[in-house]
């Protein structure tokens, strides 16, 4: 089928569904062409493909909220190492200058994120990172341009408080229009000016694809490999592992079940969360991933897809360094990115929040409505970052920070644990995941600069601090079955059961101390179920798109349904039932409702049940 026949989807931002073409795009097959769109034509500096990024850290996991991958200066309150590159301006003189920046703290006090630019060997006027909040260009004022060829640009640090830049601009025209709300127009214009839109899409064919490399997509890479699919894992992150790789640092939970064989390839010890020895688990990982004969292509982030009726046929990603799309096509897709994201962008039917207690008889009574409530809302639970310090010994400064006492108020802390978490009823984990990961930044820095106002805390220092959040819960995709908190606290059975867990289950909500809330810590409340639990095959695919399977947290569940097997060992669980599900999707040509419907013994099979008894 040509690719001008077929409903195309480049979703980039959060645009929603887009239906035909998205604006700014003439789709061809195997090839992009970005439309006219009267922006201004210069000299376009994208911050993630810097040669040398220095000590910035680049920062992929906001892509569809703000259009870019950009270098952030996450230095812990000390300034980072310069980032550079090397750019061809074919003509001298001068030169009108924009960066794409935020302020990403405003306030009465000077933003903690500045930077400054220099560009042939001269710094500009202007200092980055001070004006709007949002995500715009910044005027730099000019540069003189000695002579056309090759320059260097040059991205320096102030801070050490994440400064951020996604692009840098150079232009003749002192007032040119530039795009910036519109995501679909901004990655039109990057592409036509970095010459990507000119170039062929490389397509290839797979068996499998898998979107999302945590604990759930890499189990489900290992089990579909075991089985002899070619196979395909996407991941925008450098690193394998989800919140239990290195970026992150969460030990695994939860039991293998069945599923010992493959989980303990890529399991974690029970380091204390936020450890270095994170980085064992990762080396381990790495290799295992790497030797599964998997075609892996991490640091590319999921852009959008192409879908035929109730059929994904492709999916397309971005390598983060070089904009570059390649496009992914496969009879069986897995969304195992957490926030949901084929399913979202395939219109599947998804749940955001917490149910009514009447929906599905929920538990309610005891703790009033922190389990569930009487009116649906749209509370989930948060997002954490882990963070340490350490005791040297000698006498180690902290910079003030004025702008992160709002938020961490008189706490005092030198390390963060799991309750170091943040959610708010009128954010979205989605589309507000770089707020909620600032505000944590803020509560960090400030708590641990009002311990180090004590003398016996002089010789502490920051360690490390994460720049990348570890989510509980945001969208969950609907399958054929929800599974609920009676599931779980009642051991219900199943016929199609292919992952079971034992642990309490275990939801979240904000702490309060001291009778003030602190919105940025939380704790747990506990159901013990008495036992284990079972979840079905009916939960990992939808009920919606024929050809998707979803493993991990956007599985089909309610809230409180989420709360028990949300954990990485349960979603590695679902990761490997979903893996074998393909395997037979190719093996009896079939969808994975027919998987279920037809050859749910097989499957129990192969993940190490027993066959299921009807």
């Amino acid at each position: 089928m040509t690719q001008n026949r077929r409903q195309f989807l480049r979703v980039v931002g959060g645009v929603g569904i887009v239906s035909a073409v998205a604006p700014g795009y003439v789709v061809a097959p195997g090839r992009v062409v970005a439309l006219g769109n009267d922006y201004s034509r210069g000299v376009l500096i994208e911050a993630s493909a810097f040669a040398n990024p220095g000590g910035w850290k680049l920062d992929t996991q906001h892509y569809q909220q703000m259009g870019g991958c950009y270098l952030l200066a996450h230095g812990m309150g000390k300034p980072v190492d310069n980032a550079s590159t090397m750019v061809q301006v074919d003509q001298p003189g001068t030169w009108h200058v924009w960066v794409r920046t935020r302020n990403w703290c405003p306030g009465d006090w000077e933003s903690p994120g500045r930077f400054q630019v220099r560009i042939d060997g001269d710094q500009l006027a202007a200092t980055f990172g001070t004006e709007r909040r949002e995500w715009h260009w910044q005027s730099g004022g000019t540069v003189e341009i000695k002579k056309a060829g090759a320059i260097e640009v040059r991205l320096e640090d102030l801070t050490g408080f994440d400064g951020r830049c996604d692009a840098i601009f150079l232009s003749k025209d002192p007032s040119p229009r530039l795009p910036n709300e519109d995501l679909v127009d901004l990655a039109s214009w990057k592409d036509e000016l970095s010459g990507r839109s000119n170039l062929q899409i490389t397509e290839e064919s797979y068996d499998l694809v898998v979107v999302g490399g945590g604990m759930s997509g890499c189990g489900a890479v290992l089990a579909a490999r075991s089985q002899g699919l070619k196979v395909a894992l996407i991941q925008d992150r450098p690193l394998l592992g989800g919140n239990a790789s290195e970026e992150i640092r969460v030990h695994t939970l939860g039991i293998h079940g069945p599923s010992s064989g493959i989980l303990n390839r890529i399991d974690t010890e029970h380091y204390p969360n936020g450890s270095d020895l994170a980085a064992v688990d990762q080396k381990k990982r790495e290799r295992e991933m790497a030797e599964s004969g998997a075609e892996i292509f991490a640091g590319h982030v999921a852009c959008g897809l192409s879908k035929n009726a109730d059929r994904i046929q492709s999916v397309e990603a971005r390598d983060v360094r070089t904009g570059i799309i390649r496009r992914f096509l496969a009879p069986v897709f897995i969304d195992a990115t957490g926030d949901g994201w084929l399913g979202y962008w395939a219109g599947a039917d998804y749940r955001e929040g917490r149910e009514s207690h009447q929906e599905f008889g929920e538990r309610w009574d005891k703790h009033g409505d922190l389990w569930s409530p009487t009116v649906a809302d749209n509370r989930v639970m948060g997002a954490s970052v882990l963070w340490n310090a350490e005791k040297t010994n000698r006498r180690e400064d902290f910079p003030p920070v004025p702008w992160a006492l709002p938020v961490a108020k008189d706490h005092e802390a030198t390390a963060g644990e799991w309750y170091w978490e943040y959610s708010d009823n009128d954010l979205d984990q989605v589309k507000d995941a770089e707020q909620i990961r600032d505000h944590m930044l803020r509560a960090i820095y400030g708590s641990f600069s009002n311990a180090k106002q004590h003398p016996k805390n002089a010789t502490w220092r920051l360690q490390w601090v994460a720049h990348v959040a570890g989510k509980r819960e945001s969208r969950r995709l609907m399958g054929d079955y929800i599974y609920t908190m009676k599931d779980a606290s009642e051991r219900r059975t199943f016929h199609d059961a292919v992952v079971v867990e034992k642990r309490e289950i275990d939801s979240h909500y904000q702490r309060v101390l001291k009778g003030e809330s602190v919105d940025f810590l939380s704790t747990a409340l506990f159901y013990k179920t008495g036992g284990e639990y079972f979840i079905p095959f009916r939960c990992l695919y939808s009920k919606d798109i024929a050809n998707l399977m979803m493993a991990g947290r956007c599985f089909s569940c309610s809230h409180i349904g989420l709360a028990g097997p949300r954990v990485m060992n349960t979603c590695g669980q679902m990761g490997v039932a979903t893996g074998y599900a393909a395997a037979l999707c190719k093996k009896h040509e079939v969808a994975p409702r027919g998987v279920g419907q037809q050859h749910i013994d097989e499957l129990r099979t192969l993940i190490g049940f027993e066959a299921a008894s009807t």
